[in-house]
């Protein structure tokens, strides 16, 4: 399949040949493995930094110090399997958000993907060198206009600077979500209306800085023919992270991406996550205990992120998830986006690529 047909993302001086993103899946899901072999058929391959040191020996005791080494060696590991652009998706609630930023950039990672929180108060040293150069692309993940512009106004007024492009996610993603949970199902807030919106509020910043700022659409992206729609809609490139689950090269157990084969629609969930935010799940015994009042005490070792109330919390969000990795789901679940039951077998990335853009250049000739 000629590439022609779809159109490059670029981002700065970046270029992918395929405008598609793997979405950052945390705590194990999305590392090394997963990001080269996207990168390698031209999409924009992504690590996932939080949680990054349940890989290390001293994770429960030396949690920041662990999340950083995990983090370079991932990204080294990355860059020697591809010479395709790989990402780095980090959480702004994590607790040590400053130390995997700079990770990131010490690690040599093309570009940052920045979601669950609102990046306001960077340190300017992370954002921009001694010269007021960039010290590496910016991409910060938003659920809304508004908040594209509280972010792209606070860069212009205390930075000079603005982010390198936009994800726009709406509400059929799956992990945590930017919305409300009488939102998710509000037809005001899909990612069809909500994408124009975003686009125009960055028009003036792309002007005032002569800059390109392209945006990517998120969130229940599941076919070629989405990507062909959310491009004609004014999208420059899609992020996709729930397919990617299902691939040979992904970096989860087998159990994990099984549960995403067997899963049936009326198995995935809104959930009330821990760390103050709504999520998307696949459903099972663990979340059933957990509604019908099964409170699970813990310690918690490591205050990974700013939002989580671990005090008064039923479950730790980061426990659970690692559980979930390693394919243990007597004492964890998986996040999933709206359209995981449509997955029915486990394939490879470049089947996967093929199969998207054979279903995109059939999309772009009707």
């Amino acid at each position: 399949m000629s590439l022609k047909r779809i159109p490059k993302l670029r981002i700065g001086d970046l270029e992918a040949g395929v405008p598609i993103v793997q979405g950052g899946m945390g705590v194990g899901i999305s590392l090394s493995g997963l990001a080269s072999a996207v990168a390698n058929e031209g999409g924009i391959g992504v690590i996932a930094a939080a949680g990054i040191g349940m890989l290390e020996p001293d994770f429960d005791r030396n949690f920041k110090e662990a999340n950083k080494r995990a983090l370079r060696k991932e990204i080294t590991r990355a860059k020697q399997m591809t010479t395709g652009i790989i990402g780095v998706n980090i959480m702004v609630a994590c607790s040590d958000f400053d130390d995997l930023f700079r990770g990131a950039v010490d690690g040599g990672a093309d570009l940052v993907f920045l979601g669950a929180g609102l990046p306001l108060k960077i340190p300017k040293i992370l954002l921009l060198d001694g010269l007021g150069k960039a010290t590496i692309k910016v991409v910060p993940i938003v659920s809304s206009a508004r908040a594209a512009t509280i972010i792209f106004q606070y860069w212009q007024r205390n930075y000079n600077h603005v982010p390198d492009a936009v994800v726009v996610e709406g509400p059929l993603a799956g992990g945590h979500l930017g919305f409300k949970k009488e939102q998710i199902d509000n037809l005001s807030y899909t990612l069809e209306k909500i994408l124009p919106q975003v686009i125009f509020a960055i028009k003036p910043y792309e002007q005032y800085f002569n800059k390109s700022i392209p945006v990517i659409a998120a969130g229940g992206i599941y076919t070629g023919v989405d990507i062909h729609k959310f491009i004609q809609l004014g999208a420059q490139g899609v992020q996709m992270a729930t397919r990617f689950v299902a691939t040979d090269e992904c970096d989860v157990s087998m159990a994990f991406k099984e549960a995403y084969v067997k899963c049936k629609k009326e198995d995935l969930a809104i959930i009330d996550s821990p760390v103050g935010l709504q999520g998307r799940a696949i459903w099972n015994g663990f979340l059933e205990e957990i509604a019908a009042g099964m409170r699970r005490p813990f310690s918690c070792p490591w205050e990974c992120l700013k939002t989580c109330d671990f005090e008064s919390a039923t479950y730790c969000i980061c426990a659970v998830l690692i559980n979930a990795k390693k394919g243990n789901f007597e004492k964890g679940f998986a996040f999933a986006g709206a359209n995981a039951y449509r997955i029915d077998k486990i394939v490879s990335v470049r089947e996967l690529m093929d199969t998207l853009l054979t279903e995109y250049a059939e999309a772009a000739f009707t």
